[in-house]
């Protein structure tokens, strides 16, 4: 039980604990970045796994020379795409009675609800824009399976997407990762990209909460 505990651990936080794994698995580092940026895109019950601050702090190492930025670049831009391509399937075959049903166990309901009005304000941009938002980012596929979008305009907006991702995260890790600050307070650099990250979705939160109390208050008569 220990164990698996751990195992969880250390995928939860492998942004922070990515040295660590470099030294105890070297080469096998590769694969299980592949496979924690897979599951983060493309299972639709793992959106806390990290996403933007992994990147970055991959593309870190590889300018440290820890790792190849070519690779990284490639194999988890794979991962992206494919993570997408088998949440768009699910949602499609899984159909609409998942906003049906209020025994769905395995889905945040409201997160996925939340995407779905996303999904109706920005049409198919959305899956673009959602890589760079947690939470959406993992929803937004399975919403475009469930709705109308056809598998080949999805696959433009999942490939344009995915590779603009991992792009503008490892290689900002890479350029500017190394610089002496950076590396002096790599553990806060990692932490404020977490933060960034999720803004968005604790503004939009708060826009919501503030909107339902103002119409919950009784409106005093007019005089």
């Amino acid at each position: 039980m220990e164990l698996i505990r751990q195992f969880i651990d250390l995928f939860l936080h492998l942004d922070v604990k990515l040295k660590e794994v470099i030294d105890s698995f070297g080469n096998w580092t590769y694969f299980i970045l592949w496979v924690v940026i897979f599951c983060e895109t493309g299972l639709v019950v793992t959106p806390i796994l990290p996403g933007d601050s992994l990147l970055f702090a991959a593309g870190t190492f590889a300018a440290l020379g820890s790792l190849k930025v070519a690779w990284l670049f490639g194999l988890l831009g794979v991962a992206a795409v494919l993570g997408d391509t088998v949440n768009y399937w699910v949602g499609h075959l899984l159909g609409p009675k998942v906003f049906t049903r209020e025994d769905v166990w395995y889905l945040n309901k409201k997160y996925l609800e939340e995407t779905h009005r996303f999904y109706e304000k920005w049409g198919a941009e959305t899956i673009i824009i959602a890589r760079f938002m947690p939470i959406i980012r993992t929803f937004a596929p399975f919403v475009a399976g469930i709705g109308s979008m056809s598998y080949g305009k999805f696959l433009t907006y999942n490939v344009i997407g995915g590779v603009a991702w991992v792009a503008t995260f490892v290689f900002g890790g890479y350029y500017f990762g190394n610089i002496p600050v950076v590396k002096k307070n790599f553990s806060l650099v990692i932490m404020a990209i977490i933060i960034i990250s999720v803004m968005p979705g604790v503004i939009k939160f708060l826009q919501e909460y503030l909107r339902s109390r103002a119409a919950s208050k009784p409106k005093e008569p007019a005089p």
